[in-house]
């Protein structure tokens, strides 16, 4: 628990959903809203005079859009940002859009049908896990400074992104894998963007792919056509009965749990509605046992990836001992070390790898593996 409450302003134009956002924290005594902003104008000025810890932020806004308002506040003043979006088509494409430009996490718009107490768990959750992030190059709030109506200035200069630059590999066209190899990948917070990091990092002549990174229903299919645009292999959500092909890689839908499941071609995909684990649906454990389960472990790299909790680490350390390849992502390269530094301290990793050395780790196991003519 942070020895004082967790500072929350919400921004949002509607006067309902700022009630309902600040009511469902109100019985939560690690987190305080501070104040409330109908746009980005009006938050501007509250973030200078009241120093928030964390920020909640629509998308359509008056006067300014909330991805504009994000830009620059990762630019001039960055603090860790979470998303509360519509779930409409261009809701989610503009959530991951957010995503990318430097929110931490996402969460769906409360609607009618809105639980106060199971949503506002969710909202609690998501903010604490946002107040431990690790946001670039934090600068005081006296960087953000008014200037008529242009909202934001500089000074001095944020450092750049750990996870700007990446470069696109090669694909060596002589490979090919038996169906027995897979590569498992667990994320949470951070996890959008360091996935686009090793992804697009990769060839498309590496084992079939399945992740399962923590975000809601409704906006995995655009975080996974995003990343689908940006990679040389395909990426899209899993369905029901997909196979786990060299070249693909499945992302589990918001809302399901993905599994494993072996036929007489190789791993296909099941989806589960059941109880959430670690409070997460989809889970990484789900996934990672789920191999275990099949015995796919001897013939699977796993790696589990930035994040809060423990999600993954008990699975991680099961595939190990079942003879897998493991490996977790380093401190420094985490936005949240929470997941990996459960993983290590279990001992489920054989290796900690920097997030800009995987995309090379994994090209390197595939040659390792791959079927030789």
């Amino acid at each position: 628990m942070p020895a004082r409450p967790i500072r929350v302003l919400i921004v949002d134009d509607s006067a309902l959903v700022r009630r309902i956002l600040t009511d469902s924290l109100a019985h939560d005594p690690e987190i305080e809203v501070v104040g409330v902003a109908s746009d980005p104008y009006m938050a501007r000025d509250k973030i200078l005079s009241l120093n928030p810890d964390v920020l909640t932020l629509d998308i359509e806004m008056p006067r300014m859009d909330g991805l504009s308002f994000l830009r620059l506040i990762m630019k001039h003043r960055p603090m860790p940002v979470i998303i509360i979006s519509s779930l409409t088509a261009a809701g989610s494409s503009k959530a991951v859009e957010a995503l990318h430009s430097g929110a931490v996490d996402v969460m769906a718009k409360p609607a009618g049908s809105y639980s106060a107490h199971a949503d506002g768990h969710e909202l609690a959750s998501k903010i604490k896990a946002a107040f431990h992030a690790r946001v670039g190059g934090s600068s005081p709030t006296s960087n953000l400074q008014r200037t008529g109506d242009t909202a934001l200035v500089h000074r001095p200069p944020a450092p750049p992104s750990l996870y700007n630059n990446f470069t696109k590999r090669i694909a060596p066209s002589s490979r090919s894998f038996s169906p027995e190899q897979v590569i498992l990948i667990g994320a949470s917070t951070g996890g959008t963007e360091a996935l686009k990091t090793i992804l697009t990092g990769l060839s498309s002549s590496v084992p079939g792919i399945c992740i399962v990174q923590h975000i809601p229903a409704y906006f995995s299919r655009a975080f996974a056509d995003r990343l689908n645009a940006l990679c040389q292999m395909e990426v899209r959500e899993a369905q029901r009965g997909d196979i786990v092909r060299p070249g693909l890689a499945l992302i589990a839908p918001g809302g399901f749990h993905m599994l494993l499941r072996r036929g007489a071609s190789g791993y296909s995909i099941e989806l589960s509605e059941g109880p959430k684990v670690h409070h997460q649906r989809p889970a990484v454990d789900v996934l990672f046992d789920s191999a275990c389960k099949i015995g796919a472990a001897a013939s699977s790299l796993a790696l589990l990836l930035t994040g809060m909790g423990a999600d993954g680490a008990e699975g991680l350390l099961h595939l190990k001992e079942a003879g897998a390849s493991t490996v977790a992502q380093d401190e420094e390269s985490c936005v949240v070390f929470g997941m990996p530094r459960e993983a290590i301290k279990r001992g489920a990793a054989q290796r900690v790898l920097p997030l800009d050395q995987m995309a090379g780790f994994i090209e390197s196991y595939a040659g390792s593996v791959a079927l030789r003519a």
